[in-house]
């Protein structure tokens, strides 16, 4: 058995005496590593594309992240619903409780994704050492998916590590940056990525950065970074300022009637200013560990136990369920937008009678979780039958449904330039004028001018600040699109007495529940990077 064991010990000590350090030093042959790769412009574009890619996963590492569904179920707006056990996709049900720790499954997933595309923009920027105006461009569009992966992780977990390099092996246990450092290195790529991008793109190029998405990305940076520094006006007029060049362009617009924007396979339009591509031509799985590119919470979020004969929504999952608070919300001369936003079974039903159908019950009930039921469902991603069958290559039709997750339209701009010329101590005058945009808009299609409440006469109805109108007009147009919760925050507004209608939520809500916990996978490795952030750190 000695011998047996010899043998092989003594054939390695031959093979590396033999070795000879020359020898082993050549170069990969029919292969690419980074630092032999990004020497055209087709590989720079190569890299920039995966770093792109992690906008669109709406599953990574097994597990549902959206900030659309965070954003929603986190707040007000919404319960996280899902099968009558109370226990299906219980990481979120967690979030929905404020029971989460920081062993919940989806905050790593959310942690780890946002990081994977720092890394893949920070390959593009140090790695690319040629020299054109195309490539400049790419190093623009890597400049503000770096700014956008950093925005999206310090709204959830507040300060975090900045990474505005490549990080090696050697230097991973960071600890977390300060709130300045972060929006330092956020604002500062916008500017120089906004310098850099074209205002306007091909068709061809739908989905890529310009100049209006980082002008808006800027402003809604400098908007949290004012807020959350004690209101500073200065850091409020740099994001009406920002704000304004995007209206300044000339390129956006309404769209004239709201319920437009969430039609089948509706997107880009000319209120797009920057949203996220979700693509059905590419076969995803459940197997598909890294990231599904379809948006997966079309189907996760679509109405649990609706019978087969409504003439254009097939059956979901039952996620994200409107809560009774975002029903009340809406004013009584505001019910389209409540409509387009939410529905319920009697309106289910007559769209069911409408088409020539009946079937009883229109929703399974029992088919939902009753602690979260509300008897409202969402719809803005609606679960369109006509989503079946455009995914050409195969894989399972729940995960590739392509409709696109917008993170700035036009209308969400206008109010949050209101909003900045307002907290900035700027024309108040000039911002109702943005307000009454939306606001004429959202009385229906056509031309509203003479019918609609501006804002001067529902400010004097309901004795409202500009301030408290701004807000109302935030939750209503925006509503389960994703930002109520980070509203919320960046306010001081997510408080106790905010759930006073939910039992679970205003019971386990405290201070704490504002950031997620950055997860037990990421402080094992480095014991420097603290669970939550030190208030010390909001400087």
């Amino acid at each position: 058995m000695k011998k047996l064991i010899l043998i092989p010990i003594l054939l390695l000590i031959i093979g590396f005496q033999s070795c000879d350090k020359d020898r082993l030093d050549v170069e990969p042959v029919g292969e690419f590593l980074s630092s032999n790769f990004f020497v055209t412009e087709d590989q720079v574009f190569s890299g920039l594309i995966a770093a792109y890619d992690p906008l669109g996963w709406s599953m990574a590492y097994g597990q549902w992240i959206s900030y659309v569904m965070y954003g929603e179920i986190r707040s007000d707006n919404a319960n996280a619903g899902g099968d009558p056990s109370d226990a299906d996709q219980p990481g979120w049900q967690e979030f929905d409780d404020f029971t989460n720790t920081n062993t919940n499954t989806i905050g790593q997933p959310i942690y780890r994704r946002n990081y994977i595309g720092i890394f893949r923009a920070n390959t593009v920027l140090e790695q690319s050492n040629i020299e054109s105006p195309t490539v400049d461009r790419y190093k623009a569009e890597a400049k503000f998916l770096r700014a956008f992966y950093h925005f999206e992780l310090f709204r959830h977990f507040g300060p975090i590590p900045v990474a505005d390099r490549l990080i090696t092996p050697e230097e991973t246990n960071l600890e977390r940056s300060t709130m300045t450092e972060v929006f330092t290195l956020i604002t500062n790529d916008l500017k120089e990525a906004a310098a850099a991008l074209p205002a306007e793109i091909s068709a061809s190029e739908t989905g890529r950065a310009t100049k209006g998405a980082a002008l808006a990305l800027l402003g809604k940076a400098y908007l949290y970074w004012a807020d959350l520094d004690n209101d500073d006006a200065a850091k409020f007029g740099m994001a009406a300022d920002a704000f304004q060049q995007v209206v300044d362009l000339n390129i956006y617009e309404l769209q004239d009637d709201y319920q437009s924007l969430y039609g089948f396979f509706v997107g880009n339009t000319s209120e797009s200013v920057f949203e996220i591509q979700h693509n059905a031509l590419y076969t995803s799985d459940w197997s598909w560990f890294e990231g599904i590119d379809g948006n997966g919470i079309v189907q996760l979020c679509g109405i649990r136990g609706l019978c087969d004969d409504h003439p254009d929504y097939q059956a979901g999952w039952g996620f994200l369920l409107p809560t009774e608070s975002l029903s009340n919300h809406y004013l009584a001369d505001d019910q389209y937008r409540r409509d387009v936003a939410m529905t319920d079974e009697a309106e289910l039903a007559s769209e069911i009678q409408a088409a020539g159908s009946s079937c009883s019950p229109v929703i399974d009930i029992t088919q939902n979780n009753p602690i979260d039921a509300t008897g409202f469902w969402q719809e803005k991603f609606a679960n369109w039958k006509a989503f079946e069958g455009t995914n050409e290559n195969g894989g399972d039709p729940n995960l590739t449904k392509p409709a696109n997750t917008p993170v700035v339209r036009y209308a969400d701009l206008l109010l949050m330039l209101a909003e900045s010329l307002h907290r900035s101590g700027g024309s108040d005058g000039t911002a109702m004028t943005y307000i009454d945009q939306v606001r004429e808009r959202a009385a229906g299609p056509g031309d509203n001018s003479g019918t609609y409440k501006n804002s001067a006469t529902i400010m004097s109805e309901q004795g409202w600040s500009l301030q408290d109108l701004i807000w109302y007009e935030r939750r209503a147009e925006l509503a389960l699109e994703g930002d109520r919760w980070y509203d919320l925050v960046r306010s001081g507004r997510a408080k106790a007495g905010l759930f006073a209608n939910d039992g679970n939520k205003e019971a386990n809500f405290s201070d704490s529940h504002l950031w997620l916990p950055i997860s037990l996978e990421e402080t094992a490795v480095a014991p420097m990077l603290t669970e939550f952030p030190d208030a010390s750190l909001f400087q």
